[in-house]
């Protein structure tokens, strides 16, 4: 046992090295609540120490006494030891200091940073909606850009033309490849009206004539098998009232179901920016979608 206490001892000593070196030089300066945390850790790793030592000296040296009960498991059987007192005492602290400090030290409803935070936000909100209520064109757009920079430009690159393919290019409507994945495995993640677009509407030849016609931005005669896609897009593309996606532009609508339910799409899934940006944001970030062309 004398050997332990000197081995504990030498390991709080090291602990507190190890402690104080990492921490910084707590003792040598004048904030309290430093010198109050390195005390604190003393007590900590003295506690922990002192705990274990005393345990490990019951495992080795103490033998079981009491009465055996009369259950028994494969011949193990089970003393019938009262509960340790300390053991019991702060059993129900534990339990008295929880009641405490989930009504009392800290209830719910009282102050917090994240609740400062969301008071802010909404206020912030508030005032923003109410500054940019009725903005113009040329304001939107200028807003859709800058929004554009911070939020989508990571992935779809400053021009909007998806950093060599890893992203969509937003200068065009939609690509060849775009529209073919989009055939062969369907749609299910943008909210529209219509629900889900099934996958396999066509295939084969079939498939890339639609997906031509459309990159081509619907110009010319429009294939046969392109009446499958009229019936929820409409005749024009449009998407019916906004029923569902447009295929001819980036709209207000097909952005804002895309930015509030994510898309998935040919190299990944793009995440939902729901709560990210306001109303007037989003439809800044069409305006300005819309306003950009490829090559200009």
């Amino acid at each position: 046992m004398k050997k332990m206490v000197i081995g504990g001892v030498i390991l709080i000593v090291v602990l507190m090295f190890a402690t104080f070196f990492g921490a910084g030089d707590a003792f040598q300066s004048d904030d309290s609540v430093n010198s109050l945390t390195m005390i604190g850790a003393l007590a900590i790793i003295t506690i922990t120490v002192a705990t274990a030592l005393k345990y490990v000296n019951q495992i080795k040296n103490d033998k079981a006494t009491g009465d055996l009960a009369d259950e028994s498991w494969d011949g193990i059987g089970e003393y019938k030891n009262p509960v340790p007192f300390g053991w019991a005492i702060i059993f129900i602290g534990t339990i008295l200091w929880m009641l405490w400090y989930f009504f009392v030290g800290y209830p719910t409803n009282q102050f917090s940073q994240i609740g400062q935070y969301n008071e802010e936000v909404k206020e912030s909100n508030a005032k923003f909606a109410e500054t940019w209520k009725n903005p113009d064109h040329d304001t939107l757009v200028a807003m859709g850009e800058s929004v554009f920079l911070v939020q989508c430009a990571p992935c779809h690159g400053v021009d909007a033309e998806g950093i060599e393919g890893k992203a969509q290019d937003l200068t065009h409507r939609i690509s060849e490849a775009q529209v073919l994945y989009t055939i062969e495995n369907g749609q299910n993640s943008l909210g529209y009206a219509m629900g889900a677009m099934p996958p396999n509407m066509a295939s084969g030849d079939d498939a890339k004539a639609i997906a031509k016609y459309i990159a081509d931005g619907l110009k010319g005669e429009a294939p046969a098998m392109f009446s499958a896609c009229a019936s929820c897009h409409g005749p024009d593309g449009t998407g019916m009232g906004g029923m569902a996606p447009n295929l001819k532009e980036y709209d207000e609508t097909l952005v804002t179901h895309v930015l509030e339910h994510g898309k998935r799409g040919e190299i990944g899934t793009m995440p939902s920016f729901k709560g990210r940006l306001n109303p007037t944001q989003v439809k800044a970030v069409s305006a300005y979608l819309s306003s950009i062309k490829a090559g200009e």
